[in-house]
């Protein structure tokens, strides 16, 4: 089981609206990457540290978002087009 769905060892456990939240603004923001004090400067309300810090994690094991040294970039895309390249693809 990932680690991230152990949220019973986690003191704030978000809920579904925060994700979306957090979600969303990473979804939408203008720039490529974008720095965790950032991300908190951009939320419409404010969120717990750690509870963003479980968020973020989530959102990586989901493949959603890249966390580096730099900062987070969304990674996630749903264009039909590209899964099926994908899919069909040739494996290297």
């Amino acid at each position: 089981m990932s680690e991230f769905l152990n949220i019973t060892r986690f003191e704030h456990s978000p809920t579904l609206n925060t994700v979306f939240m957090v979600e969303n603004t990473l979804k939408n923001i203008d720039e490529s990457v974008i720095t965790v004090a950032d991300l908190k400067k951009k939320l419409p309300k404010q969120v717990n540290h750690n509870t963003l810090k479980i968020i973020l994690e989530y959102l990586e094991e989901s493949n959603k978002i890249a966390v580096t040294m730099k900062g987070i970039t969304w990674i996630h895309n749903t264009n039909p087009a590209l899964r099926r390249a994908i899919s069909s693809g040739l494996e290297l």
